[in-house]
């Protein structure tokens, strides 16, 4: 069968992060999907699937289990799917997810997808702050205390960890393995650390992204669905504004950087989160599911 391969959050091959992208999803049961992501073993695999409802029905596979939301790999995905429409304009889609219906846009000029998420959820991490920056390789002198370790979803949850200075990304090193015994309330989240220091002037944020032990992957590249979460920390623990629109940066370090654009704005009680990016086709290739 084909794998298609789409690189996101860049216009350069193999960097960004990459989806394996399945067409006619619905040809497969839960069993053969799971085969089919941990034989490819990227971070995500995306199946379309016809919806009775809206446009697409996407489901996303890490190696490891279902997620109910990928940004990224939604983002690869509907790149895909409009370059084969082939359009000159721009177009809305409605997709079926994990996390509920969300809108897509196509902006043809920019030659981006921009995607709503869930709206963002945080709860605070009540747990060993010390055992928490052990486990990626850095002390408590590391984290920037002035604001708060929570978790954050949008669709998929993950542990966001203020960090004060850029230099430390280079020091981490992962074991996902503790991460379940430290993350006591979510103990299936992932971690995301992040820092205000970026290497490109053009940006507001940098992170890094830890995968769950359950996932079957250490790190993913370039995170859609944690970088809009973590706008939306932004904008309720940094900025305490009713709107914001960011550049973030991930990748640098294990030399597959990306620009994830986050935006977050304040309605009421609720914090609605949109992200977009571009994405490139880089290569089709066979998987033997015998």
């Amino acid at each position: 069968m084909d794998i298609i391969k789409y690189d996101v959050f860049t216009l350069t091959v193999n960097k960004g992060n990459p989806v394996g992208i399945i067409v006619d999803g619905d040809k497969y049961d839960d069993e053969i999907m799971q085969k089919i992501a941990c034989i490819v073993g990227y971070n995500e695999c995306c199946f379309i699937c016809k919806s009775d409802v809206v446009d697409y029905k996407l489901r996303y596979f890490t190696p490891g289990h279902e997620t109910p939301l990928c940004g990224h790999a939604t983002i690869g995905t509907m790149k895909y799917i409009v370059d084969c429409l082939g359009i000159n304009n721009d177009l809305d889609f409605k997709i079926e997810t994990g996390a509920g219906i969300l809108d897509i846009h196509y902006n043809y000029d920019a030659d981006e997808i921009l995607m709503e998420q869930a709206n963002a959820t945080f709860t605070p991490f009540e747990g060993n702050k010390e055992q928490l920056l052990n486990a990626i390789g850095l002390s408590v002198e590391d984290l920037d205390i002035r604001y708060p370790i929570v978790y954050g979803s949008t669709g998929s949850w993950t542990t966001l960890i203020p960090i004060k200075t850029l230099d430390s990304f280079q020091r981490m090193k992962p074991n996902n393995h503790l991460f379940p015994s430290i993350l006591k309330e979510m103990p299936r989240a992932s971690i995301h650390p992040f820092t205000l220091e970026c290497y490109d002037q053009k940006s507001d944020m940098h992170g890094r992204h830890f995968s769950s032990c359950y996932s079957g992957t250490i790190e993913d590249s370039v995170t859609g669905t944690a970088s809009g979460v973590m706008s939306a920390y932004y904008l309720k623990y940094i900025k305490g504004s009713d709107e914001v629109d960011l550049m973030i940066e991930q990748g640098n370090e294990i030399n597959k950087e990306g620009y994830v654009h986050g935006y977050a704005l304040r309605n009421n009680d609720e914090i609605e989160v949109k992200i977009s990016g571009t994405a490139v086709k880089s290569k089709i290739f066979k998987i033997d599911l015998i």
